[in-house]
């Protein structure tokens, strides 16, 4: 048996050492790109001259677009945060205008359902991702891979009968870029060309969701995003999730294959049935709008100590962060994900009683820990979704090769952002109360 690494504490999160060569990439990454103008009417006409389309659907996404770029000025965006921010919106705006496209000569695709999907809501770092993982290796369940969530629909001139998918490659160039530029992010959260995604990422198309801030924390943004009704936004994922299930069905209808106007790469989930598996933490201050959009689905809901969460996210952030900022202010970190975390929670326990007692169920992490394949049953059952052989078989071959901890753990501090656990475990109790959750000191 392989050992597991030993645990790491991060020393350089706030003055970030990036290998040799990961900074001598992104270095060329700027000097190829040449500057850059992260504004709405730069980001609109490159994605524009990208495709050779220029109807980006209502008009609102556009202007959600332009409050982003701006907040960004906001923020201290190194030279290569701003190349990688501008790529990444002109990407989105790329894949919306794709997405408009196929709509426009598909209209049918509007009437594809989306059934009875089961959603997992909790907050990061409290075992979302695990769950969404096992839930996703079964083959009866449609999931979203990291790289059709980052490309939902190829370009019609990029289709080739055969060979590898454009956007799987090019999955795979970015995820080889951020293991070298950050080594030790798998140890947080591991990220991998078929690894299954949030669907958050297919919400920022439409220029909203929680994504923008979780890259970089965007108080301007983020107070947009507190105020603002997001069902039209859970509607657009809607319609995304119908474009992906219609695509799909016609490649099955053509065995494997699809014409060059639709051509998108078929997941390994091949069932008749098309029962989606989706997570974000984002749901938990969304539950009015899940219920809206999704008035049949199953919510699974999972709790952990919030002070062990902000300390992980804290951490995991001012990270990333690295990759848009030459230096980390901790503290400022540590406040932002402290008081969004406080609002995320506040508007679960406000809204917990939304979703319906038939169709959801509470998980504490402790019980999660103690037995995920009982956490499984009790999901399936409450979703009534048949739990066979094959799907357990798939389950225990994902856990045989991805063994909780394998990359090495990293040892979370709250003091290295100017928290104070204890006053946050009494200013977040009204929550871990309210579920019954068994507190964590490791990280205080």
């Amino acid at each position: 048996m392989t050992q597991r690494p030993s645990d790491l504490r991060l020393d350089d999160l706030a003055e970030p050492r990036i290998d040799p060569d990961a900074r001598a990439m992104m270095a060329a990454a700027v000097e190829m790109t040449g500057p850059v103008e992260l504004s709405r009417d730069a980001v609109a006409a490159r994605a524009s001259s990208e495709t050779g389309l220029d109807d980006f659907g209502p008009p609102d996404a556009l202007d959600r677009l332009d409050l982003i770029t701006g907040a960004l000025g906001e923020t201290g965006l190194s030279a290569f945060g701003r190349v990688s921010m501008f790529l990444m919106l002109t990407q989105m705006a790329k894949n919306r205008l794709l997405i408009e496209d196929t709509l426009k000569r598909h209209p049918e695709i509007r009437d594809v359902a989306i059934e009875a999907p089961i959603v997992i809501a909790g907050l990061q770092r409290s075992g979302t991702t695990r769950l969404h993982n096992l839930l996703s290796a079964d083959p009866n369940l449609r999931n979203l891979p990291y790289w059709e969530s980052l490309e939902p629909v190829l370009a019609p001139t990029e289709y080739k009968e055969g060979g590898e998918d454009p956007r799987v490659v090019r999955c795979k160039m970015a995820v080889d870029f951020q293991d070298a530029a950050m080594p030790h992010f798998k140890r947080m959260h591991e990220m991998t060309v078929e690894h299954t995604h949030e669907e958050i990422q297919l919400i920022a198309n439409n220029f909203s969701s929680m994504l923008f801030e979780a890259i970089v924390p965007m108080p301007a943004y983020r107070d947009y995003y507190k105020a603002t009704d997001q069902t039209a936004d859970y509607a657009y994922l809607k319609t995304v999730l119908q474009v992906l299930t219609w695509t799909t069905g016609r490649q099955r209808a053509a065995n494997g294959t699809s014409d060059s106007g639709d051509a998108n790469r078929l997941s390994k989930n091949t069932s008749k049935k098309v029962r989606w598996v989706l997570k974000s933490p984002q749901h938990l201050e969304q539950f009015g709008p899940l219920t809206s959009v999704f008035p049949d689905a199953t919510f699974v809901l999972t709790h952990r100590d919030p002070v062990s969460v902000i300390a992980s996210v804290a951490t995991m952030n001012a990270y990333t962060l690295r990759m848009h900022e030459d230096h980390v202010d901790l503290e400022a970190v540590g406040r932002y994900w402290a008081d969004r975390t406080q609002d995320m929670l506040r508007a679960c326990v406000r809204d917990r009683d939304l979703l319906p007692p038939s169709q959801s169920i509470d998980i504490p992490f402790h019980e999660y820990m103690r037995s995920d394949m009982e956490v499984v049953r009790r999901v399936y059952a409450l979703a009534d979704q048949p739990l066979g052989e094959a799907s357990l078989a798939a389950m225990a071959d994902y856990q045989a090769a991805h063994p909780r901890g394998r990359h090495g753990r990293i040892a979370y501090n709250l003091g290295d952002f100017g928290l104070d656990g204890h006053a946050l475990r009494e200013r977040l109790a009204f929550y871990s109360e309210r579920f019954g959750l068994e507190n964590e000191d490791a990280a205080i």
